[in-house]
């Protein structure tokens, strides 16, 4: 099919992620689901065929829905898709959650990566950074840096807009999906991760979007909640009864106190 005119400006960025790929060889890409790690695994099966694998790391800060979507994805693009366990919570630097966190995730994910990419006889390591991860503070692009490991996305010079774009374009079902990051964000920075934390958060997340809610966050306070929605819910979040719902939904998951933040969602919120 031809493309539309309004998405040829995507042709160039496109060409230049499947010249990018076309170089990588044999790869394994770290596949989370999200917009990026789905665009990235797309076009690296379309340049590199049975000659890429899809892995997704498991562990207590993956929410139990986001690792159900990597596998329905996976399957649905037809690629080699593993499930491997990483151990991040047996590492002092991660449980400590003084600011390092994602760096100690990162490297944990990228040693196991790298022992699956001998195992299979080398094979470049992939990961979905984009443009926009340049202007944040991002540990685990310095993880990814030690490891050797690439980004494509990045080194065609995509940016979220391009992504997204891109990803609507060749169908893909995540060009909208909320932005996502791993359950152990939801903990103030000094409070250590648990086991039994995460879970409380998965629990409660799985329970808002239940009702019908996409972006949320449940930011944990002690044992209170702190829920930020997209601020289009904001209106019917804090009228009752749905209110109450949402406060009972939260509860039941294991917390003693639920606010509903006025300000709605904020990525990095504390």
């Amino acid at each position: 099919m031809e493309p539309r005119d309004e998405d040829r400006p995507l042709d160039e960025p496109l060409l230049r992620l499947e010249r990018v790929l076309a170089g990588c060889g044999d790869s394994l890409v770290a596949f989370s689901g999200g917009v990026d790690s789905t665009l990235l695994l797309r076009v690296a099966r379309d340049v590199l065929g049975p000659r890429v694998t899809a892995v997704t790391a498991v562990s207590p800060s993956l929410a139990d829905e986001e690792r159900s979507a990597t596998v329905r994805l996976a399957r649905d693009l037809g690629v080699e898709h593993r499930l491997v366990e990483t151990a991040e919570l047996d590492d002092p630097g991660y449980v400590a959650n003084a600011g390092r966190r994602c760096y100690h995730c990162k490297r944990e994910l990228f040693r196991v990566l790298e022992r699956l990419a001998v195992e299979a006889g080398g094979r470049t390591l992939l990961y979905g950074a984009i443009v926009d991860d340049l202007g944040d503070e991002r540990p685990g692009m310095q993880a990814a840096a030690e490891a050797r490991v690439r980004a494509p996305l990045l080194e065609a010079g995509f940016t979220k807009e391009t992504t997204r774009a891109l990803s609507r374009r060749l169908g893909l079902p995540t060009w909208d999906k909320p932005a996502m990051a791993c359950l152990a964000s939801r903990l103030p920075m000094g409070t250590p991760v648990t086991v039994e934390a995460l879970r409380r958060v998965d629990r409660a997340e799985a329970a808002v979007r239940r009702l019908g809610y996409r972006q949320v966050r449940v930011r944990v306070a002690g044992r209170a909640a702190r829920l930020e929605l997209d601020p289009i819910d904001l209106g019917r979040a804090q009228q009752e009864p749905e209110r109450a719902r949402l406060t009972a939904a939260i509860l039941a998951a294991g917390f003693d106190a639920v606010e509903v933040d006025p300000g709605g969602y904020r990525p990095g919120g504390r």
